[in-house]
């Protein structure tokens, strides 16, 4: 934490453990080694454990410690709170209760304390301001330093890439992070969850049971459930569906000349773009 003429200064930068807020850290931690940041990491206790890994590594480039934020209470608390009720897009208790709770609670009393608190958001120059934290304290000051400097997602890459991160493994096979059992994630993404951790899809789908016999209104993949998806004959026309995206979107990209070994596409790049929690996939 800093002073300044109108008082203490802190700087934080929030780490989902997907690619951009990464980056951002890197960046920052090579074009502003003169701010204190302290990075963060909100944890749900159900992330994948490729998210982990990948802070580690990344801890081992900045040289410091990312604070974790555990909620004081868990998913499966909330959980029985909301009665039963799947968190779904049109109520994010998730968001809400396991990511947005903790930043706040953890911040509060260093605002009341009259400290400015600069908040560092991985928002890319190539993409519109998507929803997040809006901030409600006037000394609570959201920055976006991609967007300022108009880095976008090729930026991104080469800043991993000359970091010697790279992208975290989970990309191989999903291009979120968040929680094993994000509602935002595509069908071909809970068919590859239940590949790459066949428990973790176990786990949604016993949620996903549990729910539905609570007369919860949401399954977590749109208009089926698990049981449903995994069906032999739904998981191969999912993949066939998927490929065929993945041609058409492959046929209109327009080929970046730095990268000839072909810029890899996005979820959002193959599907359009979809409406997520920024808290949670950047």
């Amino acid at each position: 934490m800093t002073n300044s003429k109108s008082g203490p200064v802190k700087h934080v930068l929030g780490l989902s453990g997907g690619r951009d807020s990464a980056a951002l850290a890197v960046y920052m931690r090579q074009h502003h080694p003169e701010l204190d940041i302290e990075y963060f990491f909100t944890d749900t206790g159900k992330e994948l454990p490729e998210v982990y890994e990948y802070l580690g590594r990344l801890e081992g480039f900045l040289g410091r410690q990312i604070l974790r934020l555990n909620p004081d209470r868990d998913f499966d608390f909330w959980l029985k709170q909301y009665n039963d009720f799947l968190p779904s897009p049109q109520t994010r208790w998730c968001t809400r209760q396991l990511k947005l709770r903790p930043f706040e609670r953890w911040l509060r009393p260093i605002l009341e304390a009259g400290t400015t608190i600069y908040s560092y958001v991985a928002i890319r120059g190539d993409e519109e301001y998507r929803e997040g934290y809006a901030s409600k304290h006037e000394r609570l000051i959201v920055k976006l330093p991609f967007k300022d400097a108009g880095i976008d997602k090729a930026g991104v890459l080469d800043i991993l890439d000359s970091a010697g991160l790279g992208l975290p493994k989970y990309y191989s096979w999903r291009t979120r992070s968040g929680c094993t059992f994000c509602f935002f994630q595509q069908k071909i993404e809970w068919v590859r969850l239940r590949e790459e951790h066949p428990e973790s899809f176990e786990e949604a789908k016993a949620y996903e049971k549990d729910a539905v016999e609570h007369g919860s209104p949401f399954t977590w993949s749109q208009g089926e459930s698990l049981i449903e998806l995994e069906r032999p004959e739904r998981i191969e026309q999912i993949k066939r569906d998927h490929v065929e995206k993945v041609v058409r979107a492959r046929s209109k990209s327009i080929a970046n000349p730095l990268r000839p070994d072909c810029e890899p596409l996005d979820i959002d790049d193959i599907y359009g773009k979809a409406k997520v929690c920024l808290t949670c996939h950047k």
